[in-house]
């Protein structure tokens, strides 16, 4: 043996192989907890000005179109949430009164890959807001509006991390589960998938308003 080195120690005991074949069988701990959405959008690479100020700009010349919406409790007397709807699309700012700005807004928009069955029922909500103003509770007072006003929530193919934590929180208070959306059809995976399935771009994550079933859900939107 070359002086100064010594040969590395087995990798497995010889006890330990008789074991090997069942160790190999178990599957990883990872694939035994609920599964996540892909996370791997990352709204910061954009500046809020970027995106905020031009959409106030255009609020502004909507005038009465817009609604107040008092009912939103935002924990902020100094905020105030209006809204619109457009071609079956609705969609919510928030803006800070004392210096006439917008903070942010979300869109729950139609999913062109749905078919008009489940159009009725299901919006994907898709938010931009100011990191000044983010974590505080913002978006998900938006998304629980949505949802008691009995709107069926779907994500997109992917989501921000302070999505995921969102849809996540929420779907403590709401039924949640997945499908795989393709061809126009829903096919329900169930409330938790293994992390391969959430590789596959067809995986949606989905929230359910007040006042609906699962069963009345799978129902109304042919889900399979």
């Amino acid at each position: 043996m070359t002086p100064g080195l010594a040969l590395a120690p087995p990798l497995l005991s010889p006890f330990l192989l008789p074991l090997l074949p069942r160790f190999l069988a178990l599957p990883p701990r990872w694939l035994l907890r609920p599964a996540e959405l892909r996370i791997d959008v990352d709204p910061r690479r954009a500046k809020p000005a970027d995106t905020l100020l031009p959409v106030h700009e255009r609020m502004r010349a909507l005038g009465d179109r817009l609604q107040d919406m008092p009912h939103l409790v935002l924990g902020d007397p100094g905020l105030r949430a209006r809204c619109r709807e457009a071609d079956g699309e609705l969609y919510v700012y928030i803006e800070d009164t004392r210096r006439d700005r917008l903070v942010g807004y979300t869109v729950f928009n139609r999913l062109i890959e749905l078919d008009r069955r489940a159009d009725r029922h299901i919006r994907a909500p898709h938010s931009q807001y100011d990191p000044a103003f983010q974590r505080r509770g913002l978006a998900s007072a938006v998304y629980g509006w949505a949802l008691a006003q009995g709107i069926c929530l779907m994500s997109g193919a992917r989501q921000s991390p302070g999505a995921h934590a969102l849809w996540q929180c929420l779907s403590r208070q709401h039924e949640a589960g997945f499908v795989d959306l393709r061809a126009r059809r829903l096919r329900y995976l169930g409330k938790e998938i293994e992390a391969r399935t959430l590789t596959e771009l067809h995986t949606r994550m989905f929230l359910l308003g007040d006042g609906w079933t699962l069963e009345r859900f799978r129902r109304e939107v042919r889900m399979e």
